[in-house]
């Protein structure tokens, strides 16, 4: 289970908050410490940036679906010699075109690829939903023990003053006896000596209560430390029947509740998907289409033509055994200026159609070898799955363990602290009437003091303890 806590603690330290907003409350709430966490932890942020990814790829999966529109349009230039586009002869000449394109097409069948990438897009969604869930436990948790923290520290200092300002009233009345001559000076010393280990304490208590407002303020990202305060609350041992239930009853329920095996289970889920994606790839495809092109040029027209009176025909060339000349008629082509722009592009459109079908016959092994790496991470996915149910099965034993033996200490050190009082009171009773001395009296204090601490730390670890093991049953530290 300290491996747990080790982790959250290396990813919430890890992480960083945004810097604190101006209106924070003067006293800190645990409620107000976990929701601030909630709006403005980093590795949350995160988390829901890894959430829209998830929605971006559903998108684009449903996209998949749609028939792809594209167009084009060129406008060059040709210069040297290039065919007349109204006579159809080669000539010298400068000719400018203008072609217009756009073509439309729809995948009728990819192997089944696309619905399946639209399931792994829904599988990988809800992931990331529960990642998110169980990066917001785990955060509230780190929170929690750091909250807790410092009321322990806080009310152990309080015990210590406490304690202190018994021993200062013990140094006055000794000091008067003992001016008086009804005690030896040695008991006066003893309770100075008493006094200033006890002044000791709290200093360290102090340091020890500002380290942990320190550590939990940068947590927050609060960097006005020195008024940096929790509120003044009074936690109580939680009425709970949670160790009612057996470790079994609660790992069942874990199972349904908690988010570590779930998040398992989706990577799982999306492994198997994309053995099936990259085996989709091993069928034929086929896709349809269509195109709708025109055009437009600055050359002339034409508008007629025929035999010319004036040259009817035209020497083509000679018989070469008679040397008799070869003619044909002469045709005379009449052009005129290029038609209209508008007029050009409606005359010289023109529709295309058809299918597409691409059979995948040898790449060298890249689909065989793509689907056998997919295998691949779908085992390693299935063994972290079981990893994943082995952990949580471990966690709430000794969460189970940790919560029992907390109980059991608590239990303990509220006995203890009931002994410790009835001792103290005794020994102030025979100190008071010379039967001992302030070494024993010391001696007593001392214990209570200890048993008191005890107490308080066995309090709030129990406390814990129990927010543990009902998270595991699904009870969260605070409703976020």
């Amino acid at each position: 289970m300290k491996s747990i806590f080790t982790v959250i603690a290396v990813l919430i330290c890890g992480s960083q908050l945004f810097a604190q907003d101006k209106n924070v409350p003067s006293k800190w709430t645990l409620e107000a410490c976990v929701t601030y966490a909630m709006d403005n932890n980093i590795s949350i942020k995160q988390s829901r940036l890894n959430q829209e990814n998830a929605d971006i790829s559903k998108s684009e999966a449903i996209g998949n679906y749609l028939p792809n529109l594209n167009g084009s349009a060129s406008n060059t230039w040709n210069s040297g010699l290039t065919q007349n586009i109204t006579t159809g002869i080669l000539e010298n000449q400068v000719v400018r075109n203008l072609s217009v394109n756009a073509t439309a097409g729809i995948t009728l069948f990819d192997g089944l690829r696309n619905l399946r990438t639209f399931q792994r897009a829904k599988l990988e969604q809800l992931s990331s939903q529960y990642s998110l869930q169980l990066m917001k436990d785990d955060i509230a948790l780190f929170v929690a023990n750091a909250y807790l923290e410092i009321l322990v520290n806080k009310q152990q200092l309080a015990v210590l003053v406490e304690q202190n300002n018994v021993t200062q009233e013990q140094i006055e009345l000794t000091r008067k006896t003992v001016k008086v001559g009804n005690a030896p000076e040695g008991d006066l010393l003893e309770i100075e000596a008493t006094n200033a280990d006890e002044e000791q304490q709290i200093i360290v208590a102090e340091n020890n209560l500002r380290i942990s407002k320190i550590s939990l303020a940068q947590t927050l990202l609060i960097e006005d430390y020195q008024s940096f305060d929790i509120a003044d609350e009074e936690y109580d041992v939680p009425l709970t029947d949670i160790l009612s239930n057996s470790p079994e009853e609660i790992i069942a329920k874990a199972k349904q509740e908690r988010y570590d095996v779930k998040v398992a289970e989706q990577q799982l889920e999306i492994a198997e998907k994309d053995i099936e994606i990259a085996r989709s790839q091993l069928y034929p495809t086929l896709d349809g289409f269509v195109n709708y092109n025109t055009r437009e040029s600055d050359r002339g027209r034409t508008v007629g033509g025929g035999v010319d009176p004036d040259e009817p025909t035209q020497e083509i060339g000679v018989v070469e055994a008679t040397g008799q000349a070869v003619v044909a008629p002469n045709i005379r082509v009449e052009t005129a200026g290029p038609s209209s722009f508008f007029s050009q592009l409606s005359r010289n459109d023109g529709f295309t159609y058809g299918a597409q079908l691409n059979i995948p016959i040898f790449n060298g092994f890249a689909t065989r070898n793509q689907i056998k790496r997919a295998e691949v991470a779908a085992k390693r996915a299935e063994f972290e799955l079981d990893q994943a149910e082995l952990d949580l099965e471990s966690n709430v034993y000794q969460a189970y363990v940790d919560a029992q033996g907390s109980a059991k200490a608590y239990e303990a050190a509220l006995k203890s602290v009931e002994s410790q009082k009835l001792a103290f009171e005794y020994a102030q009773q025979r100190f008071d009437v010379g039967v001992s001395n302030a070494f024993e009296l010391s001696q007593s204090k001392f214990r209570l003091t200890n048993a008191e601490n005890r107490l308080i730390n066995a309090k709030y670890d129990y406390i814990f303890n129990l927010k543990v093991l009902e998270l595991f049953f699904g009870i969260r530290v605070v409703d976020y």
